[in-house]
C-alpha cells in the first residue's frame, strides 16, 4: 500500500558489530534513508549487507520494517522470522505483532495465532492482544461474514497506485492516483519509488465501471501528495489530504519530516479554489483521510495527534454552520487500538467503515464496520472476504441505496501497487452479537433419537423464554443473547426430564451444541413406594438454605423445577415437604426457622408450578433429624453444618 500516512515507528540508529568501515558507512547511509521514511533506498543497502553474511537484530528489524510499511507483508515475514528465531530476546514485543500480521499475508494463520499468544503474554494490556484473546475463533466469524460482496476489477487502474475512492453528487468517483499527470511528470517518492499522488475523477458508468479519469481542476493538486477526499452533499465543498504544503511553502516537523494535513476547498465553476488548512492541523503530527457524515455536521479523520492511542487513531470534529469547528474527539478504545486505524467512511445511515490492522483480521489492513449505538459506535465487525484478504484492504465506500461501492487493495492480481475494486453488496453484514444453542434430544439408555420432545429455554431466574419441539431427527435450536446465562430443559411424557445450564460468551457469532439425554421413565426405578424421598429418586442435588435464611436459593430453584415436573407428569402424586436446620442456635428457634423453610418451599412449588395445594404438605423438623454428629456444642465445619440445612420430599401417595 502507498504509505501516505506517516507512521511514527522508527527506533534508534542501528549498530552492527564486526563490520568494516566501508560497511558501517553503508549502514549509516541506510539508517539516514530509513529515518526519512525512504524505505526502498534503505532496503537496497541493508540487503547488500545481509547478502554478505552479516547479521544483527537491528539489520533484520530494519529489513522487515522496510517491507512491512510498504505493505509487502510476505517479504516482511521472512525477515521478521529470522529476527525472532535468532534474536527473540533482544526485540520489542511490537515485532511479534508485526510478524503475526505478516504471517497472515501468506495464510499461515495457525502460526500467526501462536505468535499472538506470545504477544499477549508480554503485553496483555495491549488492545490488539485483548482483541485477539476475545476473538480466537475470528476465522470462523470471518467465514460466516464472507461472501456478501461480488467484486469487479476496473480497467481504470494504472500500473502505479490508485486508491481512496469517494463519491460526488455528480455521479463521479474521485480518487488518488500516482499515474502520470496530463502536463508534467511528478517526482518519484522515495518511500517506495512511486510518483506523488494527484486527485482524479471518473464518471461512473451504468455497469459501475469508471470512465477515463481526468485530473481535478483548480488549485487542489500540487507537486506533492493529495489524497482521500470527502464532499459535501451539494458537491460544492471538498475536504482532502495533502502534504504540509500551504501557499507554495512546504513545512516539516522538528525532525525534518513533512507530515500530512487536512484542507478544505470550494468549487467555483468547474475549478477548485479557496484552498485553506483546517485549524486543528499541526506541524508535529499528521491529520488525514476526511469523511463527512450525511448532513455535513461532523467530520471524521485519522491522526496521530497528542492523545492518540496508536500509530493512527480515528477522530471526529463538529462542523458548525458558520464554518468553524469544534474540538476534535477521539473515537475511543472500542474503535482505536495501538495499531493503525485509518481511512474512515460514514455511510448515509451513520455506519462507520474504516481500515485497521489493530483489530483481528486476515492480514495487513482489513475493512471493518461499526454501527451507531447511543451516541457512540459498536464494536467493529470484520466485513469478511472477498473485500478483505491477506494484504492491505482499505478506503471502503458504499452507496447504501444501490448497494454499490468501491475500495482499494494491494492484493495480487492487480495492475499496480494499489488498485481500486468495485463491488455489489449481496447480503447484509453481521453487525450484532448473534449466538445460538442447538442440540439433539436422546434416550439415555440406548442413545436413540427422541422426536417430538419439548425443549424449554429458561433464563437465569428460571423464567421461560421460549420453547420448541424436536424434529424427526430429535434436533432443536434457539437464538440466545451474548454474555448471558440459560437453562435448557427437555421434557417428554413418560420420560424423566433433564436440563443443562449454559453461559454464553461475547463471541460475535457462535453456536453452542448442547445435547440432552432424557431417562426412559420419570423416576427410573422399578417400584416407587410411599415414604420414598422423591429427591433421591430424581437424583436431585441437595436443596440447601443459607445460614439463618428461608429464601429459596438460585441453585435450589433448578432442583425444585424437577419436583414440579414430576408432580405435573404424575397427577396422582402427593408429597410431604420436610425442612431441616443445623444445630446452631437454640432448638425453638431452629424449629421455627425450619417451618419457614418448609412454607417457602411449598409456596414455590404451588406458585411457580401451578400445583394444587392439596397435593403438597409439609412442616419443619428443626434440628431433630440431623444427618451427622454435628449436635449442640459439637465442633463442625461449615460444610458439615450445611448438610443438615436441607429439604426432603417424601411421597405420601403415588
Amino acid at each position: 500500500m502507498m504509505n501516505l500516512y506517516t507512521y511514527l515507528i522508527l527506533g534508534l540508529l542501528v549498530t552492527i558489530p564486526q563490520l568494516s568501515t566501508a560497511q558501517e558507512k553503508q549502514l549509516h547511509k541506510a539508517d539516514e534513508k530509513f529515518e526519512q521514511y525512504a524505505f526502498v533506498d534503505a532496503r537496497k543497502i541493508y540487503l547488500e549487507v545481509a547478502e554478505n553474511g552479516y547479521t544483527s537484530s537491528d539489520l533484520y528489524r530494519r529489513l522487515g520494517d522496510s517491507y512491512y510499511f510498504n505493505g509487502e507483508l510476505e517479504d516482511a515475514s521472512k525477515w521478521y522470522e529470522r529476527l525472532l528465531s535468532e534474536y527473540e530476546q533482544e526485540v520489542d514485543p511490537e515485532y511479534l505483532f508485526r510478524y503475526a500480521q505478516s504471517l497472515k499475508s501468506v495464510r499461515r494463520y495457525d502460526e500467526s495465532d501462536q505468535v499472538m499468544e506470545k504477544f499477549n503474554a508480554l503485553t496483555n494490556a495491549d488492545t490488539r492482544a485483548s482483541n485477539y484473546m476475545s476473538s480466537k475463533d475470528y476465522l470462523n466469524f470471518i467465514e460466516l461474514q464472507s461472501g456478501k460482496f461480488d467484486l469487479v476489477k476496473l480497467d481504470v487502474n494504472s500500473k502505479d497506485s490508485d486508491y481512496a475512492p469517494s463519491f460526488t453528487n455528480q455521479g463521479t468517483l474521485v480518487f488518488a492516483s500516482s499515474r502520470f499527470g496530463n502536463s508534467m511528470t511528478k517526482t518519484l517518492h522515495e518511500w517506495n519509488e512511486m510518483r506523488f499522488l494527484d486527485l482524479f475523477s471518473s464518471k461512473i458508468g451504468e455497469d459501475n465501471s469508471l470512465e477515463a479519469p481526468e485530473k481535478l481542476k483548480g488549485r487542489i493538486n500540487t507537486k506533492f501528495h493529495e489524497s482521500s477526499t470527502s464532499f459535501s452533499k451539494d458537491g460544492k465543498t471538498v475536504y482532502f489530504t495533502r502534504n504540509n504544503y500551504t501557499k507554495r511553502r512546504l513545512k516539516a516537523n522538528s525532525e525534518g519530516t513533512t507530515l500530512l494535513k487536512l484542507y478544505k476547498g470550494t468549487l467555483e465553476g468547474d475549478k477548485w479554489s479557496n484552498i485553506e488548512e483546517l485549524p486543528f492541523n499541526g506541524d508535529e503530527y499528521s491529520v488525514a483521510h476526511p469523511a463527512l457524515n450525511a448532513d455535513g455536521t461532523i467530520l471524521y479523520f485519522a491522526s496521530d495527534m497528542p492523545g492518540s492511542k496508536g500509530l493512527s487513531d480515528l477522530y471526529k470534529v463538529a462542523v458548525h454552520e458558520d464554518g468553524s469547528y469544534g474540538t476534535p474527539e477521539n473515537l475511543g478504545d472500542l474503535i482505536n487500538t495501538e495499531g493503525r486505524e485509518t481511512f474512515p467512511y460514514i455511510s448515509d445511515s451513520g455506519r462507520l467503515y474504516f481500515a485497521s490492522d489493530g483489530h483481528v483480521g486476515l492480514g495487513g489492513l482489513d475493512v471493518f464496520v461499526s454501527v451507531p449505538e447511543e451516541g457512540a459506535f459498536s464494536v467493529p465487525y470484520n466485513v469478511g472476504r472477498p473485500v478483505n484478504g491477506p494484504e492491505d484492504d482499505f478506503s471502503f465506500v458504499l452507496n447504501e441505496e444501490t448497494k454499490i461501492g468501491y475500495f482499494a487493495s494491494n492484493r495480487n492480481g492487480g495492475k499496480g501497487n494499489d488498485d481500486i475494486y468495485s463491488f455489489k453488496q449481496t447480503d447484509e453484514l453481521i453487525t450484532s452479537c448473534k449466538q445460538y444453542v442447538k442440540g439433539t434430544v436422546l434416550k439415555k439408555s440406548d442413545g436413540s433419537i427422541v422426536a417430538d420432545a419439548e425443549v424449554v429455554l429458561l433464563d437465569n431466574n428460571n423464567q421461560e423464554i421460549n420453547r420448541t419441539r424436536t424434529d424427526t431427527f430429535g434436533a432443536y435450536k434457539f437464538n440466545v443473547e451474548c454474555a448471558s446465562s440459560y437453562i435448557v430443559r427437555a421434557l417428554k411424557e413418560d420420560y424423566k426430564p433433564t436440563e443443562k445450564s449454559l453461559v454464553t460468551t461475547e463471541v460475535l457469532e457462535y453456536s453452542y451444541d448442547v445435547p440432552l439425554e432424557i431417562g426412559d421413565s420419570l423416576l427410573e426405578v422399578k417400584e416407587v413406594n410411599e415414604g420414598d424421598d422423591l429427591a433421591k429418586l430424581l437424583v436431585l442435588s441437595p436443596i440447601y438454605f443459607d445460614l439463618d435464611k428461608s429464601r429459596i436459593r438460585k441453585d435450589a430453584e433448578i432442583e425444585l423445577q424437577k419436583i414440579i415436573a414430576a408432580l405435573k407428569e404424575y397427577p396422582q402424586l402427593k408429597i410431604d415437604v420436610r425442612s431441616h436446620t443445623d444445630s446452631r442456635a437454640n432448638d425453638a428457634y431452629n424449629l421455627a426457622l425450619s417451618n419457614r423453610r418448609a412454607k417457602s418451599t411449598i409456596a414455590y412449588i404451588i406458585k411457580k408450578g401451578g400445583i394444587d395445594p392439596s397435593r403438597v404438605t409439609g412442616r419443619g423438623y428443626g434440628e431433630s433429624e440431623l444427618v451427622n454428629s454435628c449436635t449442640n456444642g459439637t465442633p463442625c465445619s461449615k460444610e458439615k453444618h450445611q448438610l443438615n440445612r436441607r429439604s426432603e420430599f417424601i411421597i405420601v401417595k403415588k
